[in-house]
């Protein structure tokens, strides 16, 4: 795919299946994430690679996070079941490091673009997926289960696996003169 036609085409998908990316696609991915870019070259970030077990494991997580937060017996169910509306996620962290030079703000930004990067790639070699974010993010619980350090931010679950339902070929065109402007 021409890296144009995926930048300007690019939509997440949310229904995906088995095969997830592995081997060279998945290092594939991984690579990309790492390219992303990175003022002072300080590397901000953590991928966490959750499939098969560990989608289980991560089920149990986010259960015992929605029990501790006093939740529903539906929304409980509906956090247990969300590890497994794809066959992989990668967790991405912005691992944020002490920096004269380079703001807490931009590491962030910096492991943003790791998330974006990572997605694009999967597009280019046949996957999609669709980054996740919410509530989740921020719960001690989910924290503590993927080693966060205080200054660690979840900037993403991305969910990645074979899309299950045919995109048309273009996206909509949008009008960007409302978001464009010349100084």
């Amino acid at each position: 795919m021409q890296a144009l036609d995926l930048l300007l085409n690019r939509r997440s998908a949310s229904r995906l299946a088995a095969p997830a990316p592995a081997g060279v696609a998945l290092q594939n991915i991984i690579n990309a994430g790492m390219r992303a870019p990175d003022h002072g070259a300080l590397q901000p970030w953590r991928f966490i690679i959750a499939e098969n077990d560990g989608l289980q494991r991560f089920s149990h997580v986010l259960k015992a996070a929605a029990e501790a937060d006093g939740m529903d017996e539906q929304a409980i169910e509906k956090a247990t079941q969300a590890p497994f509306r794809a066959p992989q996620i990668i967790t991405i962290i912005a691992a944020c490091k002490e920096s004269a030079k380079v703001p807490e703000w931009e590491q962030v930004i910096s492991a943003g673009c790791a998330v974006h990067a990572m997605q694009m790639a999967a597009l280019a070699q046949g996957f999609n997926g669709i980054w996740r974010t919410g509530a989740w993010t921020d719960h001690a619980i989910v924290r503590e289960a993927l080693g966060c350090g205080e200054k660690d931010k979840i900037v993403g679950f991305l969910y990645l696996g074979t899309p299950q339902l045919k995109a048309s070929a273009q996206v909509t065109s949008v009008d960007s003169s409302a978001f464009v402007s010349y100084f």
